[in-house]
C-alpha cells in the first residue's frame, strides 16, 4: 500500500496551489496508466460515471460499491500519482464510503450534496473529513453542490445558493467546492468572488467551457473532464470502426500507450 499521508498531502497542495490542477478523469487501469504517463499530469481522478458505463452499470450508485471500490484499488495500484475517487452521493453512508474509498488507497474524493437540506450536506462533508482524520490523512474533499446543474430559468438565485453552500462546506473543512453545470465566465467570475479564490472546481465540458489558462486566470482552483475523457476515447474508437467498415484503414499517429 503506497504513503496514503504522502500522497494526500501532495493532492492538498495541488489544490492551494496558484496553478490551476487539471484532472483528466480514468475509468480503469489502461487510461490511468496512459493519463498518469503524460507530461504534466500531477494528479488523477476517477469518474463513477465512466466506472459503471465500463461494467454495464447506468450512472447514480447503480453500480455496487464494492465493485466500484475493486476498480479505484486496481487503479491506485497501478500508478505513483495521488489518486481521489467519485463517491457519488456516498451510497448512503458518506463517513463509511470514505473509509473505504481511503483502504482501497483513495487520498481524495468527490461528493455530491443532490441538494440535501444544507444542514444534513454539511453533516456529510464532515463525516467524510472526520474518515480521513480517523485514518491519519488530510482526505482532500471536492465537496460537490448540484444546484446548477439544471440550466432553465433565472440562474442568479441558484448562484447565490451555491456560495451559500460553498461556503459551509470551507467552513467545516472542505478544501475546495465542485460546482458543475458552470460555463459562462461571468458566473465562474460570480462562483469565485462569492467563493474565494482557489477554492473552486469546476467540470470541464466540450465546446461549452472557456479554456484551461483561462480559467486558472479567473482564480479557478481545479478544472475535471467527468466522463467526457471516456467520450473523448469511445468516440475515437466509433470513428475509427466506421472508417475500417467504409473501406479505409486505421488513423494515422496511432501510438501504443498502454
Amino acid at each position: 500500500m503506497p504513503d496514503l499521508a504522502a500522497r494526500a498531502r501532495t493532492l492538498l497542495e495541488l489544490h492551494t496551489a496558484p496553478e490551476v490542477l487539471v484532472l483528466a478523469n480514468v475509468w480503469d487501469v489502461v487510461s490511468a496508466r496512459v493519463v498518469a504517463g503524460t507530461p504534466g499530469v500531477r494528479a488523477l481522478a476517477t469518474a463513477s460515471h465512466s466506472i459503471a458505463a465500463t461494467f454495464g452499470y447506468a450512472d447514480g450508485e447503480q453500480i455496487p460499491l464494492a465493485l466500484h471500490l475493486d476498480m479505484v484499488e486496481l487503479i491506485v495500484d497501478a500508478v505513483e500519482l495521488p489518486v481521489t475517487m467519485d463517491m457519488e452521493a456516498g451510497y448512503g453512508d458518506p463517513g463509511e464510503t470514505a473509509r473505504r474509498a481511503i483502504a482501497a488507497g483513495a487520498v481524495g474524493g468527490n461528493l455530491e450534496d443532490q441538494l440535501q437540506p444544507l444542514d444534513e450536506a454539511v453533516a456529510a462533508v464532515e463525516a467524510v473529513l472526520r474518515a480521513g482524520r480517523d485514518a491519519g490523512i488530510d482526505f482532500v474533499l471536492n465537496a460537490r453542490t448540484d444546484v446548477l446543474l439544471s440550466p432553465d430559468g433565472d440562474r442568479g438565485p441558484a448562484l447565490a445558493e451555491a456560495v451559500r453552500r460553498g461556503r459551509a462546506y470551507l467552513e467545516v473543512g472542505a478544501p475546495v467546492v465542485f460546482v458543475p453545470g458552470v460555463s459562462a465566465r461571468e458566473e465562474v467570475e460570480a462562483l469565485v468572488e462569492g467563493i474565494g479564490r482557489n477554492k473552486v472546481s469546476l467540470l470541464l465540458r466540450p465546446g461549452a467551457s472557456l479554456p484551461v489558462r483561462e480559467l486558472q486566470e479567473l482564480g479557478v482552483a481545479r478544472v475535471s473532464t467527468g466522463p467526457f475523457t471516456q467520450r473523448v476515447a469511445l468516440t475515437a474508437l466509433q470513428n475509427a470502426t466506421a472508417a475500417l467498415v467504409a473501406g479505409g484503414s486505421l488513423p494515422e499517429g496511432t501510438r501504443t500507450l498502454d
